[in-house]
């Protein structure tokens, strides 16, 4: 019997995946596994007995990745899962910035009692008026499973799109328009976009990419939308280029004291993955990666551990060790289960930076002095028996 807790509300559908192997536990102390959205996790005490943390969302930024990773737990994300939602997030928010609707609507709500509203509507409406985004150009810095969907409805809509990303994977290029033009340099995109779009990570050589000097080399009266990570964008340098005119209009997801209410400025409350059917998708992916973890030790969208995928388990046993990527390690395993007579029948072994892993199929049960004595290998996190 497994035992799952939730740091958050986890949507019905995807704890209704769960089977009656597993338990809910409201205490983390006791959960072999534990699911989260928003909740931050660096100051909990990680419990010994605790094997994973899945993520029902992408950002992982409230998850200790490091810590979690040399305690040997590995940390799931559901990248792709809300990415619809956020998709149609971004085309409204080139929509917003585009034509003053925003504007338009809050004169309506000031003169709601205006017998004359209508008349005055007539004469009102041209301070709101905008631009149309089809003929534009749309620069996407970041074309992951959000990008693709941006680039591709912005086609759509009758855009030039322009997608710059270093990184592009095999999947993302396959369903990317062939109406995309990939660009091998940023500047590319900052030189010839009206609208520039974020979709990277948050991390230290992403963190203020878009600043003064970014800023400098874009078009003037460029919108920019953020529906990725506040802090990617440089803000106070963002609202001097507001203030005189560089840049037209700024979309944010992320509404902080330093963009909330400056002119040109259009703060949203973290809307993006805020639909029922993108929670949904999170936490069905969330569970899935938890389940197929904990019965058969496979690592999918970690990002702390390397992908490693054997099946279902299938032998008398499978083991799981999460160690470090040093040398030696695979000879001192295989060495233990030779001196203890026990065949394995099959194995992989994946490394990811810092961290390895390694998965076993044996064709004997592992008793507890083999798992003792591979416990006590130096660089070795955690080892468990799968079955």
């Amino acid at each position: 019997m497994y035992q799952y807790h939730c740091l958050n509300p986890i949507s019905n559908i995807g704890l209704s995946r769960f089977t009656e192997n597993y338990q809910k536990t409201e205490e983390i102390k006791n959960a072999d596994g534990v699911l989260v959205r928003s909740a931050a996790m660096h100051d909990i005490e990680l419990p010994e007995n605790l094997l994973a943390v899945a993520r029902a969302g992408a950002g992982v930024n409230n998850i200790p990745l490091d810590k979690c990773a040399e305690h040997g737990i590995v940390v799931f994300n559901t990248p792709g899962a809300n990415a619809n939602g956020v998709k149609e997030l971004v085309i409204a928010g080139m929509l917003l910035a585009s034509r003053d609707i925003v504007g338009g609507i809050e004169w309506v709500k000031a003169n709601k009692d205006v017998e004359t509203i209508a008349k005055d509507a007539e004469k009102e409406k041209k301070n709101f008026a905008g631009t149309e985004i089809a003929g534009k150009k749309l620069g996407i810095i970041g074309v992951g499973a959000i990008g693709v969907k941006v680039a591709n409805t912005a086609v759509n809509l009758g855009m030039e799109v322009y997608g710059y990303d270093p990184y592009l994977s095999v999947d993302v290029a396959l369903s990317l328009s062939r109406e995309v033009k990939h660009v091998v340099n940023i500047d590319e995109i900052y030189a010839n976009c009206d609208f520039i779009t974020i979709h990277v990570p948050l991390m230290d050589s992403t963190k203020g990419m878009i600043n003064a000097e970014a800023i400098g080399k874009m078009k003037d009266g460029v919108i920019v939308l953020n529906f990725a990570r506040d802090l990617l964008v440089a803000e106070n340098d963002m609202l001097a280029a507001l203030d005189s005119g560089k840049v037209r209009k700024y979309v944010s997801d992320f509404a902080n004291p330093t963009t909330a209410g400056h002119n040109g400025c259009i703060v949203i409350p973290h809307l993006g993955a805020s639909t029922e059917e993108s929670e949904d998708n999170c936490a069905v992916m969330a569970v899935d990666e938890l389940k197929d973890y904990l019965e058969n030790g496979n690592i999918r969208n970690s990002v702390n551990y390397p992908a490693c995928d054997m099946g279902t388990c299938g032998n008398m046993g499978r083991i799981a060790i999460l160690h470090k990527n040093i040398a030696n390690m695979i000879t001192q395993f295989t060495a233990a289960f030779g001196e203890a007579g026990i065949n394995i029948s099959d194995m992989t072994n994946k490394s990811r930076g810092e961290y390895a892993y390694t998965l076993m199929d044996i064709e004997q049960t592992a008793d507890n002095k083999i798992i003792e004595r591979l416990k006590g290998i130096p660089g070795v996190f955690r080892v468990r028996v799968v079955k």
